[in-house]
């Protein structure tokens, strides 16, 4: 594993955020084979350059593709092996819609200029192949917190030890340093949260609204946001890399979460979501969930074969 050879997906958050989703045409196979190779050299190229034009914009992305796009672009390719068609998690209660989606940009800077510049010039190759499912324009919100008011992502590993949960190893070789990528768009109603008080605010997440000191777990509701979404396997706690970010269009009332998470194993993600509904999550007694897609976000020397057109080879 070397993290210097991965997109960006164990760092940090961003300050202005935005998550695109695209599906296909599917109209002509080669022509869009041949649209995204360029497309795919063309964008590591827009990378660089906006990194040197604003050079304290601190621009960080990521790309990635679904199971049916890999299946379509790249259909005599290796296949990441836990790279599958997300599909519908569900209880009585609850529900994780899977919905459309092929292409999957996750953009952050500094600098709402520079995320601007790089979809708009990514849409020149993409517009006339792709039609737009979802773009979701994240912010950072006070201290880095949920909109919900609590910090989020205390649970996700430290920086420095966050390339190990997020990064593909030795395990699949071809695919080292990609990473597994499920989004998925929360909408809040929020006026039912601020009704509560603050004090089951903290019962609901398992943890201190201001200092975000983590509750005894007698005083957390049973089913608080902290327990019910814990991952183990093997009896192993599991951790996965979070870059979750508000969104909002206050003056209609539609305020959410953009849940983005990157793991080295899609299993581990998939765990933390069938025991979020299994466990009946307090989020979700408020909230409705409006997309869910799991992408593979290739590493950059992959990137490079898929842009020479070896992929397919």
């Amino acid at each position: 594993m070397n993290p210097s050879k991965a997109q960006d997906v164990w760092k940090d958050a961003g300050e202005h955020v935005q998550f695109t989703v695209l599906e296909l045409n599917r109209q002509d196979q080669a022509k869009e084979q041949a649209a995204i190779q360029e497309f795919v050299d063309r964008y590591q190229a827009i990378v660089r350059s906006l990194r040197i034009r604003d050079n304290k914009g601190d621009l960080r992305a990521s790309l990635g593709f679904s199971s049916a796009a890999w299946d379509y672009l790249f259909p005599d390719a290796p296949k990441p092996k836990e790279l599958e068609p997300y599909e519908t998690l569900a209880t009585e209660k609850y529900s994780m819609p899977a919905t459309k989606g092929d292409i999957f940009l996750h953009i952050r800077a500094n600098d709402e200029a520079v995320v601007y510049e790089l979809i708009s010039q990514c849409r020149l190759f993409l517009k006339d192949i792709t039609t737009v499912v979802d773009e979701t324009k994240g912010f950072r919100y006070f201290e880095g917190r949920a909109i919900i008011g609590f910090i989020d992502g205390t649970e996700a590993p430290q920086v420095e030890d966050a390339a190990d949960y997020a990064i593909v190893g030795d395990e699949d070789p071809f695919f080292e340093n990609g990473s597994y990528a499920f989004a998925q768009k929360w909408r809040h109603h929020m006026d039912i949260w601020d009704k509560l008080t603050t004090e089951d605010q903290e019962k609901a997440v398992g943890r201190k609204k201001f200092s975000d000191l983590e509750l005894p777990d007698g005083e957390k509701f049973k089913n608080a946001h902290n327990v019910a979404s814990q991952a183990k396997i093997n009896g192993v706690e599991q951790k996965i890399v979070r870059m979750n970010v508000p969104y909002s269009d206050p003056a209609s009332g539609i305020t959410g979460t953009y849940f983005i998470g990157y793991s080295r194993y899609w299993k581990v993600t998939k765990t933390m979501l069938e025991n979020m509904l299994k466990n009946e999550d307090y989020l979700l007694s408020f909230s409705d969930i409006l997309t869910g897609q799991l992408f593979f976000i290739p590493s950059r020397p992959l990137l490079d074969k898929i842009a020479d057109g070896e992929l397919n080879k």
